[in-house]
């Protein structure tokens, strides 16, 4: 979905129309924006940014609070229009999902023509705007979702690859995030033609286990599947901060309020028994962040928390802006059996065509 949040605030607000809108918290505090319309874009304001940052950039910048219950209201009607054209659906987000239409019959199965009325249907049900990518797989399908935005849609074809790729630039696959990118450019890896160029060895020389996946990647390759149920891994509160905390005595102060919360939110899901350890997180005020974690079973008390910031503060004893508390998560089941399973199944959806309404 085009700018989702600012779109549905637009609907149900039509007087923001043609001005830029930030979803977020205030300039004063340290609040974040969740997004941005098109309009505010234009003066560089992003998802993401501190509200205070938005502002300096775009001193008439509407900032609007966020209302997670229309949004929530809204994705909903746009599932059951995706639920028209398939079953095989997996939601990566409110505003984002993997339609996998390789079944689908609509339109002699074009899924450029399936993607097209999607799109229609999604804009006379709520009156908002959608950009879709089709691709054999959901790497390809992720990267054309991004192609014309907004409200248009593009297509990579399985013989449009080879020549597709190799100038896409390494921060186009996933997973490689501002770290790694630089260490590809300092090896001389600005495109995925350039890291097809590296034998699968050369590649484990550097980067260890993602060796085979950059391998892959970077020629268009990518077998994974459509998912249509999603597993929590963890969960986690967090706070910023409006003032510093500079000392471990004032975090350890801030720590229960911030338990509770997660308590709280522990105690809607049945997620106890799945518990496989506990995290707690800071992030500094130069935003660098750290974390520090033990292995567990169980739910954790306090106390758990406690040692384990006193240890996290020992790495780095400076002013922190957020702090969190987690849970890793895991399944009680053995899948030994289904992953092999997976494995040799991957191959029948080699034909998948994956669209990504994004």
């Amino acid at each position: 979905m085009d700018c989702f949040y600012a779109a549905v605030e637009e609907k149900f607000n039509p007087s923001l129309k043609g001005k830029p809108v930030g979803v977020g918290g205030p300039a004063n505090s340290r609040s974040v924006l969740c997004t941005a319309n098109y309009e505010a874009r234009k003066f560089g304001v992003r998802a993401a940014m501190p509200s205070s940052r938005a502002m300096r950039l775009c001193p008439h910048l509407i900032l609007v609070p966020p209302h997670f219950s229309l949004y929530k209201e809204e994705s909903r009607r746009v599932r059951k229009v995706f639920e028209k054209f398939t079953d095989k659906i997996q939601p990566l987000s409110l505003d984002e999902a993997y339609l996998d239409v390789t079944e689908c019959q609509d339109f002699q199965g074009s899924a450029t023509l399936i993607a097209r009325e999607i799109r229609k249907q999604i804009f006379e049900e709520t009156k908002l705007r959608a950009s879709a990518g089709i691709a054999p797989n959901k790497f390809l399908a992720k990267i054309a979702s991004d192609w014309n935005k907004p409200n248009g849609q593009f297509l990579i074809a399985p013989k449009d690859i080879e020549a597709f790729m190799p100038s896409l630039p390494v921060e186009k696959i996933y997973g490689v995030g501002k770290v790694t990118a630089s260490k590809m450019h300092n090896l001389g890896l600005k495109t995925c033609g350039d890291i097809q160029s590296w034998s699968l060895q050369a590649l484990k020389d550097h980067f260890g286990s993602r060796a085979s996946e950059l391998y892959n990647l970077s020629r268009g390759m990518d077998d994974r599947d459509v998912h249509t149920s999603w597993e929590r891994k963890s969960l986690s509160v967090e706070e910023t901060f409006n003032k510093d905390v500079k000392t471990l005595d004032e975090a350890l102060l801030k720590l229960p309020e911030i338990y509770e919360e997660w308590t709280l939110r522990m105690q809607r899901g049945d997620y106890e028994s799945k518990i496989r350890g506990c995290v707690i997180k800071m992030k500094y005020i130069d935003f660098k962040s750290t974390t520090h974690e033990q292995t567990m079973r169980g739910k954790p008390s306090l106390a758990d928390f406690e040692n384990l910031l006193k240890k996290a503060w020992e790495r780095r004893q400076m002013p922190i802006r957020l702090l969190g508390v987690g849970v890793r998560l895991g399944d009680n089941s053995s899948k030994t059996v289904n992953i092999s399973q997976d494995k040799a199944q991957n191959s029948e959806h080699e034909q998948q065509l994956s669209l990504l309404i994004a």
